[in-house]
């Protein structure tokens, strides 16, 4: 019995390990992407619309992915049986994955005022709800290589989210660089407009 528990305890630890150093990847590239966008608006720039929503889209996606990476951990510190474990990773995870995913287009149309690339169209949106997908209804049926499925899903929506943001910052780059305004600063001294020596002179 005690030989058991220690057995399925270490089984679950090299099961549970990967999915822990993908929250720790997922965090440090979010990290970077933002440090990435902030770039610009350091060297004067103005935020565009694209920026803004890209650096929110990134935030929203990585923080679904943590989630996902963090669940099957969670659920098994309650000695909750594997396939239920699986269960209920898959469908809190998948809903709101694919919900962004298929979304995307639109709401970035709605945003910005055009849709996505093509290439993101067909590898972030259709690609990846596909796999996403194929994942829950694997999970759900409670097959052999349910966490081999969940932990490839959430491998693939990863970098589909790196891909896109690539993508994404390629297409920011190429665009002027909007320079903001500095407004004149007013030492208080005068608030009447400098003339030039030869107005001074001519009027004396």
């Amino acid at each position: 019995m005690v030989f058991d528990v220690l057995r399925r305890s270490k089984t679950w630890k090299l099961k549970v390990q990967p999915f822990c150093t993908q929250a720790g990847l997922m965090i440090t590239f979010a990290g970077f992407s933002a440090l990435l966008l902030a770039l610009r608006p350091l060297a004067g720039a103005r935020l565009s619309l694209l920026d803004r929503y890209l650096a929110k889209t990134v935030m929203t996606h990585i923080f679904v992915l943590t989630a996902g990476a963090l669940l099957p951990a969670l659920f098994a510190l309650f000695d909750i049986q594997e396939t239920w474990i699986w269960r209920g990773s898959g469908v809190p995870f998948a809903l709101p994955m694919l919900y962004l995913q298929v979304t995307y287009p639109r709401r970035r149309r709605k945003v910005v005022g055009e849709g996505p690339p093509p290439a993101i169209f067909a590898v972030f949106v259709v690609f990846g709800s596909a796999v996403t997908l194929a994942m829950l209804g694997y999970v759900l049926q409670g097959l052999q290589y349910s966490a081999a499925a969940y932990i490839t899903a959430l491998t693939i929506d990863f970098f589909m989210v790196i891909f896109g943001f690539v993508v994404a910052l390629d297409v920011i780059m190429q665009q002027p660089m909007e320079v903001s305004e500095r407004p004149t600063v007013n030492h208080g001294f005068d608030d009447r407009p400098s003339e030039s020596l030869s107005e001074i002179s001519s009027k004396q």
